[in-house]
């Protein structure tokens, strides 16, 4: 299907692109229909495009880029609601805030989004453990994440025969399935 999005323009999606969130994003009940989208640029994150509405779209980033301890406890409910038999069937991301001065980014770690790979379906859940929080300052670790990335792309490109460079910033949805697990959820112990 052909989805016009406010951000990357038109996009086609396929079945196996799109994740159903039953309860909507917090704030945003009404759009449960989205898909990943991946920007084409170097930075990591990814958007959550409604595709009931072009103009909403979420950044997201996997919590483990900048906390690798992080970990998201779901209750024995959320995990059927997520309809997840296996903890390594799922993959995490946190929504962020990212002001003009992109230095102050924030990450909400507090309400994560949890996608179950396999169903194609999520949930944004509200943890219970009061250790993280809405706006987990983020952006110095980040940084520091890419500066590695191109530097290990930079080792590898000096080694091997020059590639044509991609169009970079249209943007392409991605297949859920294809998302690797993030191995951070665990199941809540009562």
């Amino acid at each position: 299907m052909i989805i016009k999005t406010g951000r990357f323009g038109q996009l086609t999606v396929g079945d196996d692109e799109t994740v159903l969130i039953p309860q909507g994003i917090l704030g945003f009940p009404e759009y449960r229909q989205f898909c990943l989208v991946d920007p084409g640029d170097d930075t990591l994150i990814l958007w959550l495009q409604s595709m009931e509405n072009p103009d909403i779209a979420f950044p997201i980033l996997e919590p483990k880029v900048f906390k690798p301890d992080y970990t998201a406890r779901l209750s024995a409910a959320e995990l059927r609601e997520l309809k997840l038999e296996n903890m390594n069937q799922s993959a995490v991301f946190g929504i962020l805030t990212i002001p003009e001065d992109v230095t102050q980014m924030s990450a909400n770690l507090k309400a994560p989004l949890v996608i179950n790979l396999k169903e194609q379906v999520a949930k944004q859940v509200v943890l219970q453990e009061n250790e993280y929080g809405l706006k987990h300052e983020m952006f110095k670790e980040l940084r520091a994440h890419l500066i590695t990335i191109q530097s290990q792309k930079r080792a590898v490109q000096s080694q091997s025969v020059p590639q044509s460079v991609d169009e970079q910033g249209k943007g392409n949805a991605i297949a859920i399935r294809d998302i690797p697990p993030s191995l951070t959820v665990k199941s809540l112990q009562i």
